[in-house]
């Protein structure tokens, strides 16, 4: 028997605290909204350590996922604030103009996120001594390499620090837990351990969620609810709910590292994706991505380069990462049945030899690839497809906001175009202009 508390306890149920669902909450709780706010994961302070880490980001089959031909690696974080806890701060500008072929405005979303963020270049005391020479490097080959912009508060940043990768401790690194700290103080509740299994409707209309909590089945009512629980959990809910066609042709932008040993720097410990080039015309975005040495150790370890396990803090390392096109499936279970192209694997392999002269004029040798990783999973739950432009589903109350409604593959880190959807939405659903 599921529990069940009373009706119109709730205005809002918002499932998955990422950059989206974050989003929605604290813009509603603005507006006086009673928000619940449920997550799978847990709520632990963040310690910046390889161990936490380990348990909310790279637990095989719940937050480190595998395609079934290539067999490459997936991340996502299950915990509060989602994947915005272990990603790379990297602020990029949304796809405005796609967007809006689709309906979709958020110009005006955008340029109100730039004034309320910390989004801005890292200044040159914070940009570490492999990312600059990566970037010189770079430009003396004539590629158009510039800094970056990063969601960072510099003023709270430490040089010398891995911290980025594993979930900064310090509050320098914006993530959307933020947010969801900010709902709570206005008033929402948030539970954490909850896995949701499935919306209820009521004919065309949804009515509120059932989740599992601790083996417990709770039922939980609401007049609107928004699924922002990730490019593979939305379309699992979704699917679950009676939206058969949310899953199938969508994006996981593939990538690889390139590391090469250099005699003259001796780091390792900087933020990543300092400085970068958008190569568009070659379908693929070039940083610099200098990781923590337990990660650096699991990357080499994996394609036997067992002779570079020990050289992490003098290893140069470039990051390729390609815009892949829209195919495949999610799995009523989470399962991932996609497999690079000869297409995909042409794009990482172009970017290999252009990363290969950039460390070789930077003083590299011993330059080798990773594996292929995949980051963004998004498009399980497009606009024009599972969802309108309001990013509505076909039943009435029920919307998503998260990288899963992106109709089309982009190939760029999708952090500040979640946001502005989620602040967009907001707006629709409180009546605000």
């Amino acid at each position: 028997m599921a529990k069940k508390t009373e009706k119109n306890k709730y205005d809002a149920i918002i499932i998955g605290s990422g950059p989206g669902g974050a989003t929605v909450a604290r813009e509603l709780t603005k507006k006086k909204k009673k928000v619940l706010i449920l997550e799978w994961g847990g709520n632990a302070p963040i310690r910046g350590s390889f161990i936490q880490i380990a348990q909310f980001g790279v637990f095989p089959g719940r937050s480190l996922l595998f395609t079934d031909m290539t067999l490459m690696a997936m991340f996502r974080a299950i915990i509060t604030g989602g994947s915005s806890i272990m990603y790379y701060a990297t602020a990029f500008d949304p796809p405005l103009n796609m967007l809006k072929s689709y309906g979709v405005d958020i110009s005006k979303e955008v340029e109100e996120l730039k004034k309320e963020l910390p989004i801005a270049p890292l200044s040159d005391e914070l940009t570490g001594p492999m990312a600059k020479r990566i970037m010189e490097s770079a430009q003396d080959l004539g590629h158009n390499w510039q800094k970056l912009n990063k969601f960072i508060y510099q003023d709270k940043c430490r040089t010398n620090c891995d911290k980025c990768n594993l979930g900064c401790p310090y509050g320098a690194k914006w993530n959307a837990r933020m947010y969801i700290d900010e709902a709570v103080k206005n008033g929402a509740e948030l539970i954490t351990r909850a896995k949701v299994k499935k919306v209820l409707t009521d004919k065309n209309r949804a009515i509120g969620v059932e989740y599992k909590r601790f083996g417990i089945t709770h039922r939980e009512e609401a007049p609107l609810i928004v699924v922002s629980a990730g490019g593979i959990g939305s379309p699992i809910i979704l699917r679950a709910s009676g939206i058969k066609n949310a899953g199938y042709n969508f994006f996981i932008d593939p990538l690889i590292c390139v590391m090469g040993t250099v005699n003259d720097i001796k780091g390792g410990k900087e933020v990543p994706m300092a400085a970068g080039c958008h190569f568009k015309d070659d379908g693929y975005l070039m940083t610099d991505m200098t990781i923590p040495n337990s990660v650096y150790m699991s990357f080499t370890a994996e394609v036997f380069r067992f002779d570079r396990i020990f050289s992490h803090s003098r290893t140069l390392q470039i990051m390729i990462k390609e815009k892949d096109n829209l195919r495949g499936r999610i799995t009523d279970r989470g399962g991932v049945r996609k497999s690079l192209t000869d297409s995909d694997k042409g794009k990482l392999a172009h970017g290999y030899e252009r990363a290969k002269k950039i460390l070789e004029r930077a003083g590299a040798r011993n330059i080798f690839k990773t594996w292929y990783f995949a980051a963004h999973p998004g498009g399980t739950a497009k606009i024009k497809d599972v969802v309108d432009s309001n990013l509505k589903t076909q039943y009435d109350n029920l919307y998503v906001c998260d990288c899963s409604v992106l109709p089309e593959e982009w190939g760029m880190p999708p952090t500040l175009t979640i946001l502005s959807l989620g602040k967009r939405l907001a707006k629709h659903l409180s009546g605000a202009k």
